[in-house]
């Protein structure tokens, strides 16, 4: 009999069973999705927290100071952790001089979490609802349950119904299981929703007819807002607040469509963005299928907002409760990065791990 049922194989539900399995117990870990990694595995790999607190609440204003801390907190202990499981090291910084932290290889980082957390039980195909009547047996409710789904950036009637009515439209630029089981179940066993459930962390992606794959969703995101003249198809302009953009994409996800057209005069084509120029992403837009214009003064890219994960989710407190026995980490948290951006995969590495301490009873 497991000691404890973790529902999701992303980071959030993969540390908890990791941390469950180093505290010597048995977890039962449930995925719908053919594959373990959820949206972890479609990522840079960087993991990362603002390089003080100030910050981090200054760009988040909306979120839980208690849960951020936390975060700022745990974060350098937890990546020592993650590292000395295996997970292969990229680069350790970020190249960002407001956060640190370090760049793990997405699948060499998902294989060493499902070694240590002793593998999984797939449920692909299921109707989504993730069932506490496990094959050995058990009542519902029997066990501590984790829940880790990965929010609901999936599920375009959540999206409709909670972020925009222009939902539809926008292009999922996530794990396709991410479509609010955790919301669902959390809510069910008597839970509540956090702050932000109306707020996302999303991209500008090339716009169809553009053909992107799960492994051109980081190559491909179009992050060069500042650079541009950024219009909804009104004609419209936005002026970017953010480092991160984000801002953008959500202000984007809002528009008719989803739709917003960069335009970059040519005299900045060359200015550096993380890896490569302005220039080279829009080449790799283009190459894609993505509508671009160009003339000898500027050119234009047409593009979709990108839904990554949701920001708002399950309330809980410092040990990830939800309800009694009913834990949530990852995106199906909410209230930590409320009004801002901070990292998904360092907000489910941390809360996965004091996820499974609570969930047997140990110290957070």
């Amino acid at each position: 009999m497991p000691d404890v049922v973790v529902a999701g194989a992303g980071m959030a539900g993969l540390a908890a069973a990791a941390e469950a399995r180093r505290l010597g117990a048995t977890p039962l870990v449930l995925e719908k999705l053919p594959r373990p990694g959820g949206s972890m595995l479609l990522s840079s790999g960087v993991i990362w927290r603002h390089r003080d607190l100030e910050t981090f609440r200054e760009e988040c204003p909306g979120g839980d100071v208690r849960l951020q801390r936390l975060l700022f907190e745990r974060l350098d202990e937890d990546l020592g952790w993650l590292e000395s499981l295996g997970a292969p090291v990229v680069q350790r910084d970020t190249g960002n001089p407001v956060t640190t932290g370090t760049r793990f290889d997405p699948e060499g980082m998902t294989a060493a979490l499902m070694e240590a957390a002793g593998g999984l039980r797939g449920i692909a195909g299921a109707s989504g609802t993730v069932q506490l009547d496990d094959p050995l047996g058990e009542a519902p409710g029997s066990v501590p349950l984790i829940l880790a789904t990965g929010g609901f950036a999936a599920s375009r009637d959540l999206l409709r119904a909670h972020v925009s009515r222009e939902a539809d439209h926008a292009f999922l630029r996530a794990a396709p299981g991410s479509t609010g089981d955790g919301l669902r179940i959390g809510l069910e066993a008597g839970g509540r929703t956090s702050a932000g459930l109306d707020q996302v962390y999303a991209r500008a992606m090339p716009a169809p007819p553009a053909r992107i794959g799960e492994r051109d969703l980081v190559r491909l995101s179009q992050l060069y807002a500042r650079h541009a003249e950024v219009t909804n198809e009104r004609g419209q302009r936005y002026e970017t607040r953010t480092w991160s953009e984000i801002d953008v994409a959500q202000w984007q996800l809002g528009q008719p469509r989803a739709r917003a057209w960069f335009t970059v005069a040519s005299e900045r084509l060359g200015e550096r963005v993380r890896e490569c120029t302005v220039a080279e992403m829009i080449d790799a837009a283009e190459a894609a299928g993505a509508p671009v214009r160009r003339s000898e003064e500027d050119v234009t890219v047409e593009t979709v907002a990108g839904v990554t994960t949701t920001l708002g989710g399950l309330a809980v407190d410092e040990h990830a409760r939800v309800a009694d026995d009913v834990f949530a980490c990852g995106a199906d948290a909410g209230g930590i990065a409320t009004g801002g951006y901070a990292s998904g995969l360092a907000a489910a590495l941390v809360f996965g791990r004091i996820a499974a301490r609570a969930a047997l009873g140990e110290s957070p």
